[in-house]
């Protein structure tokens, strides 16, 4: 049996089916899903383009060089220096990275 058996149909004009069509394709969901979002009260918003994928994966490789750090510092009793300055230094740079890309003002 259907979790959702109640059928609800409305008619929209040209200019209103663009806009919900607009809003759906940005927002990476399917129609039904995007319509059930709104109507329980999520406010959407735009799926990222992909740089923000290729953000998250070097924050997770960094994050797990750094968690390797620590297992190895705890195993041996001290801290591989030089390894924690590359790491810090590739920190460092991957900041900067994102923040001139994200954060600071750019012409048209």
């Amino acid at each position: 049996m259907r979790k959702r058996n109640v059928q609800i149909m409305f008619r929209l004009n040209e200019q209103e089916a663009d806009q919900l069509n607009d809003l759906v394709r940005r927002s990476g969901l399917k129609r039904e899903r995007f319509l059930r979002s709104m109507i329980l009260g999520y406010r959407l918003c735009e799926k990222p383009d992909p740089a923000f994928y290729d953000i998250q994966k070097e924050l997770c490789a960094i994050g797990n060089r750094v968690n390797q750090l620590a297992v190895k510092a705890n195993a041996l009793g001290f801290i591989d220096a030089p390894m924690l300055e590359e790491e810090v230094r590739q920190w460092r740079k991957f900041r900067l990275d994102v923040s001139k890309r994200f954060l600071k003002p750019r012409a048209r």
